[in-house]
């Protein structure tokens, strides 16, 4: 079992920074797909970014493209989702995910599908909120 646990959330003006970070703990090894989903009152759960752990191949969702980086430290078993740019539809919780798949080198692509796959049983954090002001 995987445990998630996000933080660098906060209040920023548009055209800011931030970094989020997600933690994971327990059987960490066989989780290689990781994300990050964001979520706003009243809306789906929708995805920013996927990141294949072994292989670091990564996916982008188009209105984050160019803005946000997604990448890993394998020694600390983090992920995290660098910011930039940050606009006011940026603000929403924003939610860590991990699953498992067969693939060796399963990629970006390929992990956004099965995180987003309620069926793959993804692992997910808490969430930590974003707040973008204009």
């Amino acid at each position: 079992q995987v445990q998630l646990v996000e933080s660098g959330g906060g209040s920023v003006q548009a055209g800011g920074s931030l970094r989020l970070s997600c933690a994971a703990s327990g059987y960490t090894y066989s989780s290689n797909c990781m994300g990050w989903f964001r979520q706003v009152p009243g809306k789906e759960r929708e995805g920013v970014a996927a990141i294949d752990t072994g292989g670091g191949s990564t996916w982008y969702a188009d209105p984050v493209k160019g803005r946000f980086t997604i990448s890993q430290d394998n020694t600390k078993n983090t992920v995290y989702l660098q910011m930039n740019g940050l606009k006011p539809e940026d603000t929403a919780t924003y939610y860590c995910a991990a699953v498992s798949t067969r693939r060796w080198r399963p990629g970006g692509p390929y992990c956004f599908s099965r995180l987003s796959d309620k069926n793959a049983l993804p692992t997910w954090g808490q969430g930590t909120l974003v707040t973008v002001s204009s």
